[in-house]
């Protein structure tokens, strides 16, 4: 296991799946597009397996999963998706046991922490601000933040340019995506094993991978 020297100063967090089990609700509304086509409703499971790569991709791999794309267009569906979602945030969606604990123990270390995920940011920031840690947060970029996001390194670059600061930093997250980013950004990444990836944990080459948020501060500690 890869262990952060004392020089940490920042860590970036991947929001879905990593500091929130927001499944539930992009469940619901996941099935609300697909219905609105007169697909089927599909499984919260199945769409645990589906998040991390933005809306639009949600809603492909839901149509794919329920017979193909078949001509529909995605960027027409896009805002059934978004309309719904927004009004219905945050109805099942919570923090993962730990959130608090590690964030309070990052805090008292004087370590900044930021959210970088590819979540659009006009739903990552009432989301974070619904569960009550938005100002925990330094900064938080979402997918249209900038022209490009994960596994696009420069998603994470600019994240940590906002944070300000030069020293050492890391990225916490559960998918490929967030694995990919810090590797071509030059960053030491840690994988949550609870997340939403659908396969192999020791496939992404992550740095360190924790069963908890809680064991994150003890990660960093030389």
């Amino acid at each position: 296991m890869f262990v952060v020297p004392f020089d940490v100063e920042r860590i970036v967090f991947d929001l879905d799946g990593t500091l929130v089990d927001s499944a539930p609700d992009l469940h619901r509304a996941t099935n609300h597009v697909l219905t609105s086509v007169g697909r089927p409703e599909i499984p919260i499971e199945a769409v645990r397996h589906m998040v991390g790569e933005g809306a639009r991709r949600l809603i492909e791999k839901g149509l794919m999963h329920t017979g193909g794309i078949n001509g529909f267009d995605l960027d027409a569906l896009l805002p059934t998706f978004l309309d719904f979602y927004k009004d219905n945030l945050c109805i099942e969606s919570r923090l993962y046991d730990g959130t608090l604990e590690m964030l309070d123990a990052l805090d008292a270390r004087g370590i900044k922490s930021a959210v970088c995920t590819n979540k659009p940011l006009h739903l990552a920031e009432p989301l974070l601000e619904a569960l009550g840690i938005r100002q925990r947060f330094i900064a938080v970029t979402g997918g249209d933040s900038f022209p490009f996001r994960k596994p696009d390194p420069r998603h994470l670059t600019e994240t940590l340019a906002l944070m300000g600061g030069t020293g050492r930093a890391v990225m916490v997250g559960d998918t490929v995506s967030d694995t990919a980013a810090a590797r071509a950004a030059g960053i030491p990444s840690i994988l949550v094993s609870y997340g939403y990836l659908n396969g192999n944990l020791a496939d992404l080459d992550a740095d360190a991978i924790v069963d908890s948020l809680v064991d994150i501060p003890g990660i960093l500690r030389g």
